[in-house]
């Protein structure tokens, strides 16, 4: 049911890079991809153990349900025992073994190994060898549950159905060595039994008398929503949500998924930073998981706790809002450049302020015709200068001028008197709203002007 490989490697050894084809690439090329799962190949496709487990269980049990009383002491229970089982999968698959986002002492390890066996999600090694290969191909169909194949694969499909091609390889001698992750898996079957069922319906039954309840709540119905919940930071936290550092892949970032998933929400965080031990990193995001990680390492449980430095966080957090400013910057409408713009002489322009309203501002021609009448300071001020140079009375000799103004001057220009002014500031000559760009490599390399 859950397939190993025989040796922990990072590739295929025949794989040599030339620099022109990827390794996803080339495995792809050399791979038998299966076709989609459809509706007349589905019952071919399934892996009917899983399908069982997850989709045939949970209707039976929802029915029992309804005819077994919900006794509030089972249901405090059933809630406490759903976020420990929980944490098994957030604190120990995820962070701990998949990532090595922090030391566990044995102790620790070996109850997070029983926790994360009554989610029956799936052995550590199994579970983390997948999820390492979802970090290493993203998006891609070496990716167990590629978002691209749509929000029913990364949910549930991807688990229920065979693969459409092997997983991508990555190494997992670590956990190999790993001796509570192996005795896991050794006795993998046996462990969901007693953790899953056995323990949650006893503590019930020995507790309060309520073995029947115990077993439909705290056992089955449990198991139904550890494994929706946790399904959601793989189907949901690539699909809703915002990308605060980066926007390369489907990952997100989202309150709604972190509440679902005891703190594994912030999705576009983690897979940019997936060594952090941390998923919300700021103080009011919900991150249950980093808070359990943080309290055993203050009691000598955890240690080692990896945190990404905060100048590279930042980084990615300002190239996103520059993204953001460029897309808006591109929407707008700018002035004229001065290399798009007609030279005239200033006895040219002189000439057309016989017909028209123009005015010469910090060597530019501006065309004010459709300014006159709603000039806040009037009409007449602007005909005073009508063919003069007006620099001087914009910047501060009759009025010094707001920023829009400035911005809103610039759009007016309609060409560059001969020789210019060469007198006036670069303060004064560029309009405040073009003094910060957001300027992309490529506008550099056009410009033959060094980016760095």
């Amino acid at each position: 049911m859950y397939e190993l490989p025989s040796v922990p490697v990072l590739c295929d050894e025949s794989w040599e890079s030339n620099g022109l084809e990827s390794y996803v690439s080339y495995v792809l090329r050399n791979e038998r991809v299966h076709p989609s799962v459809t509706w007349s190949n589905w019952w071919k496709e399934a892996q009917w153990g899983r399908f069982s487990l997850i989709m045939i269980i949970p209707p039976l049990a929802i029915l029992y349900a309804c005819f077994t009383p919900l006794r509030r002491e089972t249901a405090i229970w059933s809630v406490v025992f759903y976020l420990m089982s929980g944490m098994g999968i957030t604190a120990g698959h995820h962070r701990l073994w998949a990532h090595r986002s922090y030391n566990a002492t044995f102790t620790l390890e070996v109850v997070l190994a029983f926790l994360s066996a009554a989610a029956a999600m799936g052995p550590i090694i199994w579970w983390a060898r997948l999820h390492r290969a979802h970090h290493r191909y993203t998006d891609t169909d070496l990716d167990p549950y590629n978002a691209k194949r749509g929000l029913f694969w990364t949910h549930i499909g991807w688990v229920i159905f065979k693969p459409r091609c092997k997983h991508g390889r990555v190494d997992i001698s670590d956990l190999l060595n790993n001796p509570v992750v192996m005795w896991q898996l050794h006795y993998y079957p046996w462990l969901v039994l007693l953790s899953a069922v056995i323990f949650p319906t006893a503590v019930a039954g020995l507790g309060w008398g309520d073995w029947q309840g115990g077993f439909v709540y705290s056992a089955l119905l449990r198991l139904f929503f550890v494994h929706q919940t946790a399904s959601c930071v793989n189907s949901v936290a690539h699909w809703i949500g915002d990308t605060p550092y980066d926007d390369k892949h489907s990952p997100r970032d989202h309150l709604l998924t972190a509440l679902l998933t005891l703190g594994e929400g912030y999705h576009n965080f983690h897979h940019q930073f997936p060594m952090d031990y941390r998923n919300g990193i700021k103080w009011y995001q919900y991150d249950p998981t980093k808070w359990l990680i943080w309290l055993c390492h203050k009691v000598g449980l955890a240690s080692h706790l990896k945190i990404f430095s905060e100048n590279e966080i930042l980084k990615g957090e300002i190239t996103m809002e520059l993204k953001r400013l460029r897309e808006k910057q591109d929407a707008l409408t700018w002035p004229h450049p001065g290399s798009s713009l007609p030279v005239l002489s200033w006895a040219s322009y002189q000439s057309q302020a016989e017909s028209r309203a123009v005015v010469c501002i910090t060597g530019f021609i501006h065309d004010i015709e459709d300014f006159l009448e709603v000039h806040p300071g009037g009409r007449h001020l602007l005909l005073k200068h009508v063919g003069r140079d007006a620099t001087s009375a914009f910047f501060g000799g009759i009025h010094d001028h707001s920023s829009a103004a400035h911005n809103l001057l610039a759009m007016k220009r309609v060409g560059i008197l001969r020789g210019g002014v060469p007198h006036i500031s670069e303060e004064k000559l560029v309009p405040p709203s073009e003094r910060l760009r957001v300027v992309h490599i490529n506008e550099f390399r056009s410009s033959n002007v060094a980016p760095y």
